[in-house]
């Protein structure tokens, strides 16, 4: 992606450093949204091994999840074949189930796909897409547009989306992580109305802190979730920027989830490795 827009990219940091100030790293910077709810998510890519692991896994944050004393969201995003059987296992807990990815087509002759209806039909609330994993690498390479049609489908279906966006480390250094957001989310979210962001949730995962144990400093983290906001601002308005909920992907963990839960505008995380160790994700739920 860094050498396929590069020129688009540039453009998009002119324009963002024109029209839409940053905020300062300094924290506070504003008062959390009223309306906005912590959602604290676990994506367990492709793991665990074997069905029995993954409803004892279940079952751990469902038991996590109801020592929580606030009014938050916790989801378990897990491969398509655990889907009902996690759903079932947390059924009414705290806990919502959601699917790592959806394909485009709602039915056909697309071998391997898999439908909004048919993981709505076993108890999906959510949806990730355009997570970091999908969008670069050798799994699948998908552009924007894609994640556009797979937002589209969500939406349509009745469920939320999580769209993740993020810079990769190449893009980081060139300081061109703001301005890929812009990109990643002006494409992702083109044709989403004010009404159905209700049902969006965003997801800053810079692509250098995934998997590698890297995080970015909660004040780096603010900076750039702040900045999201502000551009949902401009293109949406106030009203819909203090709504929608953005969380934080990228090596979160018991020793850093305090910090990051603590900017204005981070408002949860989007946790990989972590989420699969039932008693570090029960302190990342039950953060102070």
């Amino acid at each position: 992606m860094f050498v396929r827009n590069s020129a688009m990219i540039a453009a998009f940091a002119a324009c963002a450093s024109a029209a839409m100030p940053l905020a300062t790293t300094g924290m506070p910077m504003r008062l959390r949204g009223g309306d906005r709810k912590y959602c604290i998510a676990g994506n367990w890519k492709m793991n665990p091994s074997s069905l029995d692991e993954a409803k004892k896994l279940a079952a751990d944050v469902v038991a996590s999840a109801a020592k929580s004393t606030r009014d938050m969201d916790v989801l378990v995003c897990c491969p398509y074949p655990f889907l009902a059987s996690v759903a079932e296992v947390c059924k009414g807990s705290k806990v919502k189930v959601g699917a790592e990815d959806v394909f485009t087509e709602e039915s056909g002759a697309y071998t391997g796909g898999v439908a909004i209806s048919q993981i709505k039909s076993v108890g999906c609330e959510y949806v990730v897409i355009g997570h970091s994993e999908r969008r670069h690498g050798n799994i699948a390479s998908e552009t924007d547009a894609t994640f556009n049609k797979k937002v589209r489908k969500t939406l349509d279906g009745g469920l939320i989306a999580i769209l993740c966006v993020g810079e990769t480390k190449d893009e980081y250094e060139a300081k061109l992580n703001k301005a890929v957001c812009a990109l990643q989310l002006s494409k992702g979210l083109a044709g989403v109305t004010k009404a159905e962001m209700k049902s969006v949730v965003i997801a800053y995962e810079p692509v250098w802190a995934i998997g590698t144990g890297l995080t970015a400093t909660p004040e780096a983290a603010q900076d750039i979730h702040a900045y999201i906001r502000s551009w949902l601002a401009d293109m949406y308005d106030k009203e819909t920027a203090d709504s929608v909920r953005i969380q934080y992907g990228g090596s979160v963990a018991p020793d850093n989830v305090d910090k990051l839960m603590s900017c204005p505008d981070i408002d949860g995380a989007l946790v990989g490795g972590a989420s699969l160790v039932a008693d570090k994700f029960d302190k990342i739920i039950n953060f102070k």
